[in-house]
């Protein structure tokens, strides 16, 4: 090892930083060249990680990462410049390859998750969804067929799904044009896709509920969404919204994906999970 990947298990391996490091910008120099970064970079990635996958406060990762103003700095930095958007948009590209895909989807999915946020989040960003019984923000993504993040937008829980929807449905059509049909639940039909169709031109596709369901259960099409949402919630970061501005919590989830989608690459599969084990009683 060298270095990277050190002692806590949200570090990024060497064959996982070896895939990100070319996509950061370079080092922020002088005119006359600068000094050398103090911290590298790599630790101060792996600190973002460990906030994001535990949920400590800004102010308290273990003292051996750099201090927490420079890993915040660095965290705004790369929001700002957009290098989060290109690092999660260019691992992207790689796992769909990987999977024997294109690059580029033509389909997408869409949904909204509702979730409750720390009383540091100012008022005006957050709200009251009723339908749900949340108050706090509510996560609109847009994904590909593999339930992979194409657009996200944070709002208040307030917001109605189909008016919450269309800045995202807006940034897949200018980002990803190839993206001809989307689909989503009840909760998107009406008003919306006549919007879709006739601003956007693209299909929104309604995918409804059989009569007779009872309880949960799996829907053709849009599971891949539905357990895109896992994937972020089980960053404890992310399982209220902490973020003062709803586009840091856009970020945070896609630096979730970001890991998401390194391990899903270095181990060269989809995750498995090991299944019940029996329970086996000793008797003396």
């Amino acid at each position: 090892m060298s270095g990277v990947g050190g002692g806590y298990p949200s570090d990024l391996t060497d064959e996982q930083w070896a895939l990100v490091v070319p996509l950061f910008p370079p080092a922020r120099v002088g005119p006359k060249g600068g000094r050398r970064e103090k911290h590298p970079r790599w630790r101060i990635v792996d600190a973002i990680f460990y906030v994001v996958r535990t949920g400590c406060a800004w102010r308290q990762p273990p003292k051996d990462f750099a201090p927490w103003p420079t890993v915040y700095w660095y965290f705004t930095w790369w929001h700002d410049d957009g290098t989060v958007e290109r690092i999660h948009d260019a691992l992207r590209g790689k796992v769909r390859e990987a999977d024997g895909r294109d690059p580029e989807p033509s389909a997408g999915l869409i949904d909204s998750q509702s979730v409750r946020t720390a009383d540091t989040v100012p008022a005006a960003t957050r709200g009251f969804d009723a339908g749900k019984k949340v108050k706090g923000r509510k996560r609109f993504i847009v994904t590909d067929t593999l339930g992979l993040l194409l657009a996200v937008h944070v709002v208040a829980a307030s917001i109605q799904d189909r008016d919450g929807a269309k800045r995202p449905l807006l940034w897949t059509r200018l980002d990803h044009p190839g993206v001809k049909k989307v689909w989503a639940d009840q909760g998107f039909a009406g008003r919306l896709a006549e919007w879709t169709a006739k601003i956007l031109g693209r299909d929104l596709e309604t995918v409804r509920k059989d009569p007779d369901q009872r309880g949960f259960q799996v829907q053709h099409k849009r599971w891949a969404v539905e357990r895109t949402f896992s994937w972020p919630t089980a960053h404890r970061r992310l399982a209220r919204d902490y973020e003062t501005s709803p586009a840091h919590s856009e970020t945070m989830i896609r630096w979730a994906v970001i890991g998401v989608m390194v391990r899903r690459l270095t181990r060269g599969r989809a995750a498995t999970r090991p299944g019940p084990r029996p329970l086996v009683r000793h008797v003396p």
